[in-house]
């Protein structure tokens, strides 16, 4: 079996343990690479002690017999020093080396941390001969491979230890191409000696096998080696690859915790924002209805009291009682969040024509309404916006303005709807609105930021003593 052979077995063997569990392959490889050194070397000393008559003589006997005993020698020294490693240590030798101190499988210690992130590094694998490469490793190679070399010139059948060169050269040498190279083409001289009829050879024959012998075996070795070191490579690489994914997963799952925060917070703030637009809902509501229809009660029980007619007193007292059941019904329907009632049988250009006819009605203030563009039906919230909107300009035109006359246009325009309301009252200075008091009224802030909810717009025009048009822009949604 060459190199290649058996390092393409401990990648299957690892790619087993991933998906079987322990690393029982490994750990068989590891007794392998272990052991078969003294089961070659036992072999190879069978097949010597049966030929020895036939190749040896006495003497080159006797230095057989001494070689092999520090053969064993060697192979028992290697052992005990694999034994005296510290437990989980390095390939390097050294615990200290520059590897640095790998942790044995399954052993605790504190999570790496790269970038914040705490990142699980993957577990070493179990080294398929302990303390190699290293110092000791080399130097025991080197002296069994001369010891084989030795004792395969005494003896051909001695080859068979030397074979033991293909199995492991490439985990005992350091990773350089020159040394293992270097080491695979003795191992292969010696195969070569063994193959072409034993070292030194005898004839010219026998010096032609052995160099096509030698180049066999050293195209095998040096070849199979080759492809063993890249297949290494790849393996390194697919282990950095694992790993890298590992951190990215790590990424991952914190930027999904920190996600599922950030969205928890989200749902707080629209919380918090929904209510507060309730609120101002609310408050625009209360105003363009308790506080419009409060406003003209007051004025018709204040015309009501101050009338010397009292057929004329009746009609005040009688818009008042109707002010004041539809103001407490438009209340209701606020609070319900439903739409105002001029709306619920009636389109916004008739519910605008009645609502201007008895606003006029009731302020004796002439005011006509128009409408440009051909109507379409209109989305609940864009036409209830719109209503209110001309309520709240209407109010302002009675309470503010001492108009005359005013005029209510509702213009239909492609993919926007326009609502025109003029007066020619005293005007007003629109850079100059006083803010808001407690006492008053949400006036063009309010119409503004209903307008605004629909991706609309207010644009006020006025001027002290010219009267005042306000024009309120918004999208047209249709009614599905």
């Amino acid at each position: 079996m060459g190199v290649a052979e058996v390092s393409a077995t401990a990648t299957r063997a690892t790619e087993a343990t991933c998906a079987t569990g322990p690393t029982t392959v490994e750990e068989r490889w590891q007794q392998i690479l272990h052991w078969g050194p003294y089961g070659l070397l036992g072999l190879a000393t069978a097949l010597a002690a049966a030929s020895a008559d036939a190749v040896m003589d006495g003497p080159e006997t006797v230095a057989a017999g001494v070689l092999t005993a520090a053969a064993l020698a060697l192979q028992l020294w290697w052992t005990a020093h694999q034994r005296g490693l510290p437990a989980g240590a390095p390939a390097a030798e050294r615990p200290d080396g520059p590897a640095g101190p790998t942790p044995a499988r399954g052993a605790a210690g504190p999570t790496p941390v790269r970038d914040g992130v705490p990142v699980e590094e993957p577990t070493a694998p179990v080294a398929l001969v302990p303390g190699a490469p290293g110092p000791a490793a080399t130097r025991y190679f080197l002296l069994r491979t001369a010891l084989a070399f030795a004792l395969t010139w005494l003896n051909p059948f001695f080859a068979v230890y030397a074979s033991a060169g293909y199995f492991d050269a490439v985990h005992l040498l350091p990773p350089r191409p020159a040394p293992t190279r270097a080491a695979l083409l003795v191992v292969a001289l010696t195969l070569a000696g063994s193959q072409s009829g034993g070292l030194p050879p005898d004839s010219a024959l026998q010096w032609v096998v052995l160099g096509g012998m030698f180049a066999l075996n050293a195209f095998l070795g040096v070849g199979l080696a080759h492809l063993a070191t890249k297949e290494t490579e790849k393996a390194a690489e697919r282990a950095a690859t694992i790993a890298e994914l590992g951190r990215a997963n790590a990424r991952l799952e914190q930027a999904l915790a920190e996600n599922a925060a950030l969205q928890a917070q989200l749902l707080l703030q629209a919380r918090e924002a929904g209510v507060a637009d309730e609120r101002r809902r609310l408050a625009a509501e209360i105003h363009d209805t308790l506080a419009q229809g409060l406003t003209g009660i007051v004025a018709q029980l204040q015309a009501a009291d101050t009338g010397t007619d009292p057929e004329r007193a009746r009609v005040h007292l009688r818009r008042a009682a109707d002010l004041a059941r539809h103001s407490l019904g438009e209340a209701r329907r606020s609070v319900q969040n439903l739409g105002p009632a001029a709306l619920e049988h009636d389109t916004l250009p008739e519910a605008l024509r009645k609502t201007v006819s008895a606003w006029s009605e009731r302020t004796g203030i002439a005011a006509r309404f128009s409408v440009t563009g051909t109507a379409e039906p209109l989305h609940d919230e864009v036409a209830a916006t719109l209503l209110r909107i001309a309520q709240e300009a209407l109010a302002n035109t009675e309470r503010h303005s001492g108009a005359a006359r005013a005029g209510v246009t509702l213009s239909y325009m492609g993919d926007e709807i326009t609502l025109d309301v003029r007066d020619d009252g005293r005007g007003f200075d629109p850079l100059a609105v006083p803010a808001r008091t407690a006492g008053g009224g949400f006036g063009l802030g309010g119409m503004r930021a209903r307008a605004e909810r629909l991706a609309g717009g207010v644009a006020v025009e006025s001027a002290p003593g010219d009267g005042t048009a306000i024009s309120a822009r918004v999208p047209l949604v249709r009614h599905d």
